[in-house]
């Protein structure tokens, strides 16, 4: 039985031996051509793994040039496909320029269709074993970034922001909303920098009271103040050779504002009641949600230290600014929140995917992340609505946020272009989009799309 997953294109124009090679390849799903033209509306309707290419191709039957031509094609729309060329016992000098040119393998006629087999399946083995590294690579790279999911141009862009300011030592000051992910996004910084291996020490300086952040942040001597029992070392102490995040700074007040200024240039501290001073290797990283330019003109926030803690800026977008993520990270919160409330299936309504999508989100990411948890434990069917979520329905009609309907409105619209880029030839529309002239009918009909006037 033919295995889907494994596919195989045959480009041969001899009706014979296509049928044969068909047999011979059971573990395949089999697919032919008989020339460039129907080879490449394959390679793009099947996406084939796997194609075996006779080099002797009309209208060239007897020589290599459209045969050629066709492996320079197919590597060029599908560079990773292993094609295996066929040609005649005296050809050599043409498999080596298919070779050449990126061919995997050539193979010459007769045709020994056992193994011709063999040589496909070790190929098919290979693709997916590549497949695999590809896919373990792009995870492993990800890792650091774990946690952050961006599909949006706007996030996009923060991401890639921090992937080239992560490797290096420079202050880096995340601009954004309460609730957007600035600590997510920290972190990142941490994991794909030099100092990973190292700790990542985050402090929040708008939830430590005055009077204890100074403690906190230098760390202090046994005696220096009623109950200071023993020597502890601070947070930058305890960062030393990682990175410290600062969250909300512009909360410091102006008198830590001096001795963190100091730090910073110096890179040297001094615990509370001490007088030793202590060199400390440390990347920082902060975070607002304020207008520092702002508290800057109001006198409370120092000019100096916000040009020392923000040699580099990124703008975290906020969630109503990210074009269609809400859905996305909607969803991968009731997936997570599913698994860890130990409930069933659940989905979210189309009326409340809609809801979702037209809210503003004041709360950002946090509250689309309390908003869900709390629809998955209060939920009682299998689907999640628009009410569960505390939201309102949006009026009027909303955008399909079906994926049938936005894959069969996608393929309307393609049909339409390629008819347009064909100037209303069928046939050509067709093979522009890699399919038959009846598939390409029975789309118009199921789709009723109106073709006008144009000629077919």
């Amino acid at each position: 039985m033919s295995n889907p997953d494994k596919t195989l294109l045959v480009v041969e124009d001899d009706p014979g031996l296509q049928k044969a090679l068909r047999w011979a390849f059971s573990e395949f799903e089999v697919v032919t051509a008989e020339d460039r033209n129907s080879a490449i509306a394959q390679l793009r309707r099947h996406e084939p793994q796997i194609v075996t290419l006779d080099l002797g191709l009309p209208p060239d039957s007897g020589g290599a040039t459209e045969g050629l031509a066709t492996l320079e094609e197919i590597l060029g729309l599908a560079p990773d496909t292993k094609v295996i060329v066929v040609t005649g016992n005296n050809d050599r000098e043409n498999a080596v320029r298919a070779i050449g040119l990126g061919a995997w393998l050539f193979f010459q006629k007769p045709v020994d269709a056992e193994l011709l087999s063999f040589i496909v399946e070790r190929a098919s083995t290979l693709y997916q074993l590549e497949q695999e590294n590809r896919a373990l690579s792009r995870r492993n790279i990800k890792e650091p970034m774990a946690g952050i999911i961006a599909t949006s141009p706007q996030m996009l862009e923060a991401c890639r922001t921090v992937e080239k300011v992560a490797p290096t030592d420079a202050t880096t000051m995340l601009l954004g909303e309460s609730g957007t992910g600035k600590e997510l996004l920290a972190r990142a910084l941490h994991d794909l920098s030099p100092r990973a291996k190292e700790r990542f020490v985050a402090i929040n300086c708008a939830a430590i009271p005055d009077t204890l952040l100074e403690s906190e942040l230098f760390g202090y001597e046994k005696g220096a103040f009623t109950g200071a029992a023993k020597q502890t070392i601070g947070n930058i102490e305890y960062a030393d050779g990682g990175t410290l995040f600062l969250d909300e700074v512009g909360d410091l007040p102006l008198s830590l504002q001096a001795k963190l200024l100091r730090f910073l240039q110096e890179r040297i501290i001094v615990r509370v009641g001490g007088r030793k001073e202590i060199p400390v290797d440390v990347r920082v990283v902060s975070a607002t949600h304020q207008d520092l330019a702002e508290l800057i003109a109001q006198g409370s926030f120092r000019e100096d230290l916000y040009y020392r803690i923000s040699e580099i800026e990124i703008r975290i977008p906020a969630l109503r600014e990210r074009q269609g993520e809400a859905a996305v990270l909607a969803n991968y919160f009731l997936d997570k929140e599913r698994e860890q409330q130990h409930k069933g299936k659940l989905a979210f309504s189309p009326e409340a995917l809609a809801a979702i999508d037209a809210y503003t989100w004041p709360g950002n990411v946090r509250e689309l992340a309390n908003k869900v948890k709390r629809a998955v434990i209060m939920a009682d069917g299998n689907l999640v609505t628009a009410r569960g979520l505390e939201l309102a329905e949006p009026e009027g009609d909303a955008q399909p946020l079906n994926l049938r309907e936005v894959r069969e409105a996608a393929e309307g619209q393609a049909l339409l272009r390629a008819l347009n880029h064909a100037g209303g030839n069928v046939s050509q529309a067709a093979t522009l989009l890699g399919i038959t002239r009846p598939t390409f009918y029975a789309l118009i009909k199921k789709y009723k799309l109106d073709l006008g006037q144009t000629g077919t």
